[in-house]
């Protein structure tokens, strides 16, 4: 007898609040695992969460404003200068090539 719960694809793309075709573009890359049941897909709540767990974003310690409950201050928000870019960084490639 099972006793694991499986996901449709039209409930995880609900969960994440990505389209369905999303899901099953992610199933078909094998980035996410999904067992096949005649023309439907299946997805196990843990493999969903590793899913996820994998293509979260990591929090930089090079902000150090980075406040207890999990944002970020970015640089050239709030006011904040964004960094230095060398002079050429913000020209095109094009335009440097004919310097």
């Amino acid at each position: 007898m099972l006793t694991r719960r499986f996901l449709t694809v039209r409930e995880v793309a609900e969960l994440v609040q990505v389209s369905e075709a999303t899901v099953r573009h992610w199933i078909k890359l094998r980035e996410l695992r999904a067992i096949a049941l005649g023309r439907e897909w299946r997805i196990i709540p843990r493999d969903l969460e590793a899913f996820l767990a994998t293509h979260e974003t990591r929090r930089v310690a090079a902000f150090p404003d980075d406040a207890a409950d999990g944002t970020a201050a970015m640089p050239g928000s709030q006011g904040e200068a964004a960094p230095d870019l060398p002079a050429d960084a913000s020209e095109p490639q094009d335009a440097r090539r004919n310097h």
